[in-house]
């Protein structure tokens, strides 16, 4: 497979970089910030998403979506990186859908992620750092299901319409087996959400399940067998996560290479003076290479590669590093300005640092990588 884009997923590329950058621009998320919005995003700019057929990208033809791939969602994604458009796309468009295909789910959740209407929250993650143990219960009651314990680091989880729950419902924290994941209606009783700023401005909540009774049709997929819309919901996840850190480092970086043209010292360029040079051409190769990882793990997601899974933490700790790398560089290289409030560019340290925690970290994904490979 080819490591570049073909002519459609170009022309995708163009129309998704001038949409984001006029209706989102950085300056969008300086104003949700200043004025201390209690949803961290504007529900008209994600209907406009809608309207543009990116909130379909992953959904089939058949369900009224566009019947694309991981590829052009993460063009889209890309974009919302370069711009720190605060947006739910990653969390519905691509994890939410994905988790949600082939399920009982999809037919009634899709129409609303479709139209830009549906904001999705997926409740995974239990304590401070990304891992893998699952210890919340999910314990049968009558028809159903009764959900009790908490969750953490749910983005959108204060006003999201729907939420995605990993939960026990047989064996140990640490057993891959005996997770089932369920769709739970905002507003069901017994669902409490504590919502809290995160350094990049973006709000997630704690969510407190206590005894939330759902019915037997809440589960995706089957009981017990959450794992593999688990699994497919990560690997979606963090393969867009990737692409919008790599639009972070993006964007980070062109700004410090226009920075680099235009500030003089002593009279001359910065740009001209060999240090910096050597530096820029550095963090251009470590954001290529990262390129290159990150649309190989999409094109081994959209082709169902046994090997995708591999790729995507080869993907998510690449662009981890190299999008810090470009985030750091790029307050150094602005030098006394970058660590000012009115510049842009500590925005997308804030970004980066959000993004790169979301899912497991690039240690996280090192691990991951030496323990499939036998170590």
């Amino acid at each position: 497979m080819p490591l570049y884009l073909n002519d459609e997923q170009t022309m995708l590329r163009d129309t998704a970089k001038d949409f984001v950058a006029d209706a989102a621009p950085v300056s969008h998320l300086r104003d949700l910030r200043d004025a201390d919005d209690p949803t961290g995003f504007s529900r008209d700019l994600w209907k406009q998403f809608g309207e543009m057929g990116f909130t379909g990208i992953l959904i089939g033809e058949d369900q009224g979506g566009l019947g694309l791939g991981h590829v052009e969602a993460g063009v889209v994604l890309e974009e919302i990186g370069r711009n720190l458009s605060p947006s739910p796309f990653l969390s519905t468009a691509v994890a939410a859908v994905e988790a949600l295909k082939g399920s009982a789910q999809a037919e009634r959740w899709f129409p609303g992620i479709i139209a830009g209407e549906t904001v999705a929250a997926l409740a995974i993650d239990e304590r401070a750092k990304h891992g893998t143990g699952i210890a919340m219960k999910a314990e049968r009651s009558g028809n159903g299901f009764k959900l009790s314990g908490a969750k953490r680091f749910v983005g959108h989880g204060h006003v999201a319409d729907l939420v995605i729950v990993a939960a026990r419902t047989a064996g140990s924290e640490h057993d891959e087996s005996g997770i089932t994941l369920f769709a739970i209606d905002k507003g069901a009783a017994g669902l409490s959400a504590d919502a809290e700023r995160l350094a990049d401005s973006s709000i997630a909540a704690r969510l407190t399940f206590d005894g939330v009774e759902v019915d037997a049709d809440a589960v995706i997929g089957e009981v017990d067998a959450g794992a593999d819309p688990l699994n497919r919901l990560l690997r979606a996840g963090r393969t867009g996560a990737s692409a919008e850190l790599l639009g972070v480092g993006g964007g980070a970086m062109d700004m410090t290479v226009g920075y680099l043209k235009e500030r003089k010292q002593f009279g001359t360029l910065i740009g001209t003076f060999q240090a910096l040079q050597h530096r820029a051409a550095h963090l251009y190769s470590e954001m290529e290479v990262a390129r290159a990882a990150v649309l190989k793990a999409q094109q081994l997601l959209d082709a169902g590669d046994a090997q995708a899974d591999e790729a995507v933490s080869v993907a998510k700790a690449m662009a981890a590093m190299a999008t810090t790398l470009s985030v750091n560089e790029s307050v150094q290289m602005h030098g006394g300005i970058g660590m000012t409030d009115e510049y842009d560019v500590g925005f997308y340290m804030k970004r980066a640092r959000v993004l790169s925690e979301l899912w497991g970290d690039a240690n996280f994904h090192a691990d991951r990588l030496a323990i499939a490979a036998g170590y």
